[in-house]
């Protein structure tokens, strides 16, 4: 077993605490935080694994990074290992907080001796190594901070939602109808007034519609594409609307009318 461990112990130290209290004040209202040589070797351990398994490399992202910066300050803080301590918020609500928008969420904690044995420790751990290697996922920010316990690190995981106008999601959908052979006739005060609605049509002649969130508009999901196909349509109209969701959670809510 290698020297890795995930237990917690009271701190006694107060200059540490002391220490890690002021590192975690100054960091946390720091305009752009800087990368430390633990956090550049498990951002490159990580993105070594998923080549090897043929995934696309993970992105670094400022805000998730300031949350897990601020994460594991606290755990340093308190020589605690926890997802949520004592009157913290919750993960979607730190990432939040710190500017993350996101469609999916993870994140690893541990603590070790040094980046190669944290990192060992997660490859070896099923659920660690899930979030390393989970597809989804597009961009991740690493913490790593010296504590009385040892390296105290996290790796907060999301698959980034881009901020998109409602007239910008419109034009992807309809770029990706066009891909289909579906000729999409931009916006139509039906298709976003039809979208707001939980059911039913709004005031149209469409012969058909479907409705759908996703937090990706890239590509249409399996389920999205097989009912778009199943209408056999050659014209329809867009429409996106806001979508509701918890805090941070962003995604996009599109109408589509067939004619």
């Amino acid at each position: 077993m290698r020297n890795f461990t995930f237990l917690a112990a009271a701190i006694n130290n107060v200059k540490i605490f002391l220490a890690a209290f002021f590192l975690f004040f100054a960091s946390s209202s720091s305009a752009q935080l800087q990368r430390n040589d633990s956090e550049r070797q498990l951002f490159q351990a990580l993105n070594r694994e998923r080549t090897a398994q043929g995934l696309p490399e993970l992105q670094w992202d400022n805000a998730l990074f300031k949350a897990a910066r601020q994460h594991a300050l606290r755990m340093v803080n308190l020589n605690m290992l926890e997802h949520q301590l004592p009157s913290e918020p919750k993960l979607e609500e730190r990432l939040a907080e710190a500017g993350a928008r996101f469609g999916a969420i993870a994140e690893n904690i541990a603590i070790g001796s040094n980046p190669q044995t944290i990192h060992a420790g997660w490859m070896d751990s099923p659920g660690h190594r899930k979030n390393i290697l989970d597809p989804r996922l597009t961009s991740v920010g690493i913490a790593a901070v010296r504590g009385t316990g040892g390296l105290f690190a996290v790796q907060d995981f999301s698959q980034a939602v881009a901020i998109l106008s409602l007239e910008q999601q419109e034009q992807k959908v309809a770029s990706l109808l066009g891909r289909m052979g579906v000729r999409a006739a931009g916006a139509s005060a039906d298709a976003r007034k039809t979208c707001e609605k939980e059911a039913g049509l709004a005031g149209t002649g469409a012969r058909s519609m479907i409705r759908f969130e996703t937090p990706d508009l890239g590509k249409f999901s399996e389920e999205v594409e097989r009912k778009i196909r199943n209408r056999a349509s050659n014209k329809a109209a867009v429409g996106a609307c806001r979508a509701g969701g918890a805090a941070g959670f962003a995604r996009y809510r599109i109408a589509v009318l067939f004619f």
